[in-house]
This record gives C-alpha cells, sequence and structure tokens, in this order.
C-alpha cells in the first residue's frame, strides 16, 4: 500500500474528502517525526511503539574500494509492533 492508496482507504472508511484525509495522514506522520526530533517514544496502544535508537561509531569498509571507513554514531528511528498487532499478524 502507499500513501495514495492509505489517503483513498482512510476517506472512503470515514466519508471525507480525499485531500482531508490526505491532511490528517500527513498531521499524524509530522506529530510522529516531531517527536522523534526531540528524542520522544511515540505509542500507539495495540499498533507499536516508535522511538529514538543511538547507534555507535563503527568501522566499515567502503564497497567500491575495500578501503576501510570510520562511520559515525548516529540515530534511528524503530518500530517495535504491540502484541495486539503480534497475534493479528500471526493469525
Amino acid at each position: 500500500m502507499n500513501s495514495s492508496q492509505l489517503t483513498d482507504r482512510i476517506a472512503s472508511s470515514h466519508g471525507l474528502g480525499k485531500p482531508e484525509a490526505k491532511k490528517i495522514i500527513e498531521s499524524v506522520l509530522d506529530a510522529i517525526i516531531e517527536a522523534a526530533m526531540a528524542g520522544e517514544e511515540v505509542s500507539l496502544h495495540g499498533f507499536g511503539k516508535f522511538k529514538v535508537k543511538a547507534t555507535a561509531a563503527r568501522e566499515g569498509r567502503n564497497p567500491a574500494t575495500g578501503a576501510v571507513m570510520t562511520i559515525k554514531a548516529g540515530k534511528k528511528l524503530a518500530f517495535v509492533p504491540g502484541k495486539t498487532l503480534k497475534d493479528r499478524l500471526v493469525a
């Protein structure tokens, strides 16, 4: 499913126009992004959690040359599915 299909599904299931559904989806995603930028965890009951995880600096190799290089420490956004979602995927 892509964002256009998601917009269509939200619009039809809630009796909204596509522009309104798109605004709602964008505002939800913006809220998640803003929380992640602030280092906050976003927990959606029954769905899962989005949280920022720190990654340590590490050594890697340039795939083109094979030269050893240092990969900087950073942050990544991780998703941990909730129990309800896990149970529904297995069933």
